[in-house]
């Protein structure tokens, strides 16, 4: 791979090429992308969506958006110091490209705030049990009616791929979806590969996946342009998804921790302490010392928590960009952290204390009905009006689907989808009304 390809401003139409020296200063592209995706329905949605904590009340636990935003800033913070230093190892990029720092930092920032834009509601849970609902619930008897890529994909529903038909699907009087350029779209996919075949390597990009076969043309398309494909067929990771993945990795651990902390779920004592281990070289004692209360205690050792993290995460990018490159790199960036065994003890808590509570598990159940509930209805209206058998009431589920929204397609497979989509697309607190509403 080839930092020219990578940084591609190329967006869906483009029938010239996008060169970096002719850009506006004063709005460059890359900047656009951010703005597209802040004033998407989609990401708006986040706000009551769950992060860790479903339906809290209180005011300082985060939600996807909150929890997107500041990913999006720690992401722009590493992209820029990421990017100055490739521009000098790399001069020609800005001698005859005219890239800059900055725009390593907008390519990072946007692809961070979208990074959770294809979530269902009710966080990983929802995953599961849209999962579930189709490999063992009500829907797996739509097996025998697709092949086994379409089958895996909503067996296997993926966030990631959602998001990615969520920022780039073609509708009626948007082409091209929100048309963000290639190099934010690249550095979106975490996971450059379909959900089937299963890799069983080691490699971080083989964990999930990230597109559903609805857009592998699109995806196959975009791995061509930014020069993703491998020898093998396969395709490589684009570098900066490596520093979305560190922005996103850097927040959760840090951020669900606090929550812990506010919550009273963690105490502060432990809280305090966990988080000197992990700042301890760049601490100054003095500073903390004349602090008197806990919450600015807690916020001091955040900020260097975070500060910390983004130059270990940076120093390890810019250590690895050959292997990262050539698509050798298997590991996530804060895997090879010198922070690695403070970070494991914080999440282990954070697991024991947040993830696991009472509160969290007895939400998560009651959003499992919710989506199965949703499932149910919305698919089995979308298959019979696909089929020409929609009944009475499923003519009144199908009117609750917005007007524009992608819904009853040209296939099983892609109606199955899109509804399925639909009910992705929905916050925590509107599939509550509408299953209530259904019952």
């Amino acid at each position: 791979m080839n930092w020219e390809q990578l940084l591609s401003l190329q967006r869906y139409g483009d029938k010239t090429k996008r060169l970096r020296k002719e850009q506006d200063e004063t709005r460059l592209g890359f900047e656009v992308d951010y703005d597209r995706i802040v004033f998407s329905a989609a990401f708006r949605s986040l706000q009551d969506k769950t992060q860790v904590i479903p339906f809290s009340k209180t005011d300082f636990v985060h939600t996807r958006l909150t929890h997107s935003l500041e990913v999006s800033v720690v992401a722009r913070s590493i992209g820029r110091l990421a990017g100055k230093a490739i521009l000098e190892k790399h001069p020609h990029l800005s001698e005859i490209h005219a890239y800059q720092s900055n725009d390593f930092g907008a390519i990072v920032a946007a692809a961070a705030l979208a990074h959770d834009i294809g979530n269902p509601p009710f966080g990983h849970s929802g995953e599961k049990a849209i999962g579930h609902f189709f490999s063992d619930g009500a829907g797996a008897h739509y097996k025998a009616e697709l092949n086994a890529l379409e089958y895996e994909d909503l067996c296997k529903f993926e966030g990631n791929a959602n998001g990615f038909k969520i920022v780039s699907q073609s509708m009626e009087g948007a082409p091209g979806g929100l048309r963000l350029s290639a190099a934010t779209l690249g550095a979106y996919m975490k996971y450059p590969k379909a959900s089937l075949p299963h890799k069983p390597t080691q490699h971080v990009a083989d964990k999930k996946f990230g597109f559903y076969q609805a857009q592998a043309t699109d995806f196959n398309t975009l791995a061509q342009d930014l020069g993703l494909t491998s020898k093998a067929g396969t395709y490589y990771r684009h570098p900066l998804a490596y520093l979305v993945e560190a922005a996103d990795d850097i927040c959760y651990t840090i951020i669900d921790f606090e929550d812990g902390i506010n919550l009273g779920w963690i105490s502060e004592s432990y809280a305090l302490e966990y988080l000197i281990n992990l700042v301890k070289d760049s601490i100054d004692k003095k500073t903390y010392a004349s602090l008197k209360h806990t919450p600015q205690r807690m916020s001091y050792l955040r900020a260097l928590a975070i500060n910390s993290l983004i130059k270990d995460a940076v120093a390890i990018f810019l250590k690895n960009e050959e292997a990262i490159l050539s698509g050798s790199f298997p590991h996530a960036l804060l895997d090879k952290s010198k922070y690695a065994a403070q970070i494991d003890d914080i999440i282990s808590l954070s697991v024991e204390k947040v993830y696991h509570s009472p509160e969290v598990l007895q939400k998560e159940i009651v959003g499992y009905k919710v989506i199965t509930t949703l499932l149910d209805a919305f698919t089995t209206a979308a298959v019979h009006e696909f089929k020409g058998q929609a009944d009475a009431y499923d003519q009144l589920i199908l009117r609750l689907v917005p007007n524009g929204t992608p819904f009853i397609s040209d296939t099983l497979y892609d109606t199955l989808l899109n509804a399925t989509c639909y009910v992705a697309s929905l916050s925590d607190g509107k599939a509550m009304e509408l299953s209530k509403k259904m019952k």
